[in-house]
């Protein structure tokens, strides 16, 4: 197994693997839960949790979640050798449900049917190598603001999920209640994982979250769910998408494919890019040796969900936690998709982990990866301005997509009016029209 992981060659151990696999999953359980709760609204808007009938699409979805997330995850990891975990996308599934499904008024099967159309496209192009050639021509000083960019990300998420950061009418967002139980565990939690890790201990981030879990018990925050329950019927989601000749005439059917389409596309070149290069597992123009393989996970990770009844697939951020514990290859990945499927058994005891268990992590996290600021030539300020945006609007606008696409529109622009125009790659310009005609529609 050592040869097939390679871990010699990246100086890391079973152990270390391992554990790096844990901490990522316990920083994204919390979608086992989050994203059935979401498309759940899309079939049954009106119905309450206590309902009989909510609650049987919940559980589908639920397991159609860990489901489209393991097979992914594993993919990545057997195949792609790779640390990233894969689950269904938030933001995507808020798409799904409260655009797509309620607003636009196209059934949940519909929508299902569009992102297994999309699915099959990703895999066509990734197979055909076009998927990396369009990321390997993003400009140099957008690939390394990816990774500072989802940096704040996560960190923003962090301190949202903890309550430090809350939503204010008048400023957007303000500073939350600190004596709040909540605040207090997540402090205690990121003080732990941060001493922690300045001493060098093995596990840190880990460490962290259990011990935030049982600050959690005396705050009020951590709830014992149980262990073991059974699992939930997922017969009202399998297969259940609307896929006929018809609707692959329709351009509305078409839009929303499109949709799906590049969200998913540049969060996850995003997200791979981003913890590619923070961990070191790029090359020095920050392109990853498997990419193929990798881009390839989600893709088949979307078209299997999409069969099961999951929304789109991507990249986890999340997985900066166990790459951050020293996770390098595809055994940490192999392990959060292990811990995904038997999750499928042990759901009560993974809900029993809070929020705020789990923020420190990501803030710290967060931390760790703004080191690759440093890396932007701040002196130029065609290179330094798309940087700075790209790194802006990541947490800004909650979306890796648009902090990318917002890079790459001023980089070109901003090269061409330097009298600079050698510099920039062609397929950059093209991207960069196809990510205006995208926000002209929205």
């Amino acid at each position: 197994m050592k040869d097939f992981f390679k871990l010699k060659e990246v100086n890391s151990s079973y152990r270390v693997e391992i554990l790096g696999g844990i901490t990522t999953f316990l920083t994204m359980a919390y979608i086992i839960f989050v994203n059935p709760s979401i498309l759940t609204t899309a079939v049954v808007p009106d119905l309450s949790m206590a309902d009989p009938t909510y609650q049987q699409y919940f559980g589908a979805f639920m397991v159609a979640t860990i489901v489209s997330a393991a097979t992914a995850t594993l993919v990545m990891g057997l195949w792609a050798n790779y640390p990233f975990a894969l689950a269904p996308g938030m933001g995507l599934n808020a798409y799904f449900t409260y655009t797509v499904c309620l607003k636009m008024g196209i059934s949940w099967r519909l929508a299902l049917a569009a992102i297994f159309v999309e699915g099959l496209i990703f895999i066509f192009i990734t197979s055909i190598g076009l998927r990396a050639f369009i990321v390997k021509s993003f400009p140099r000083p957008v690939k390394t603001a990816t990774a500072a960019g989802i940096g704040l990300f996560l960190a923003f998420i962090g301190l949202k999920n903890a309550g430090i950061v809350v939503a204010d009418p008048a400023t957007f967002v303000s500073l939350g209640d600190l004596s709040s139980g909540k605040v207090l565990t997540c402090l205690v939690g990121l003080v732990i994982t941060a001493a922690l890790f300045a001493r060098k201990v093995s596990g840190s981030i880990l460490i962290g979250i259990l011990a935030a879990t049982i600050v959690g018990i005396f705050t009020g925050e951590t709830h014992f769910q149980g262990i073991v329950g059974s699992i939930p019927d997922i017969s009202p989601v399998f297969l259940k998408l609307d896929l006929s000749f018809s609707m692959l005439l329709q351009g509305s059917f078409w839009i929303v494919v499109m949709t799906f389409f590049f969200a998913d596309f540049f969060d996850t070149a995003g997200t791979i890019t981003g913890l590619g290069r923070s961990s070191g597992l790029s090359d020095k123009e920050g392109n990853l040796p498997r990419d193929k393989q990798a881009y390839l996970a989600d893709a088949i990770g979307t078209t299997v969900g999409a069969l099961f009844g999951s929304s789109t697939v991507t990249s986890y951020i999340e997985s900066g936690a166990g790459m951050a514990q020293g996770a390098r290859t595809g055994l940490a990945a192999v392990t959060v998709a292990t811990l995904m499927l038997l999750s499928l058994f042990f759901a009560p005891l993974a809900m029993s982990i809070p929020a705020a268990a789990t923020a420190p992590a990501l803030i710290f996290i967060g931390a760790l990866m703004m080191k690759e600021i440093k890396n932007i030539n701040w002196e130029e300020s065609t290179e330094a301005f798309p940087a700075f945006i790209t790194v802006l609007t990541m947490p800004l606008t909650f979306s890796i997509a648009n902090g990318i696409a917002l890079g790459m529109i001023l980089y070109p622009f901003l090269k061409l009016f330097a009298g600079k125009l050698k510099e920039v790659h062609w397929m950059n310009w093209i991207l960069a029209f196809a990510f205006i005609l995208y926000f002209l529609q929205h």
